[in-house]
């Protein structure tokens, strides 16, 4: 079985790339992504990490807290997406 890890609180400059070189020392790194605004593809400051069960607990214990370009990483099982609410589109 493999588990999703949320990461948050990612420096700017992060990448899929780098997300899985940094994660690989955990264990095996099945996926990563970043999560990037719609409007101007910046990176929104956190991303997920797939890993194997084992290997994803121990990357939680390892990287949570741990310095990441200078800023303290959030690690956690990720939380399925929650619902939104279908219909009225917001007006500006």
């Amino acid at each position: 079985m493999a588990k999703k890890l949320y990461v948050g609180n990612l420096p700017w400059s992060a990448t899929a790339e780098s997300l899985k070189e940094e994660f690989s020392k955990a264990g095996s790194v099945i996926s990563t992504s970043i999560i990037t605004d719609k409007m101007t593809g910046k990176s929104r400051g956190f991303g997920f990490v797939e890993m194997e069960d084992a290997d994803a607990d121990k990357a939680v214990n390892m990287f949570h807290g741990q310095d990441m370009g200078g800023r303290a990483l959030t690690v956690n099982e990720a939380r399925p997406m929650a619902e939104r609410p279908q219909g009225q589109r917001r007006s500006f």
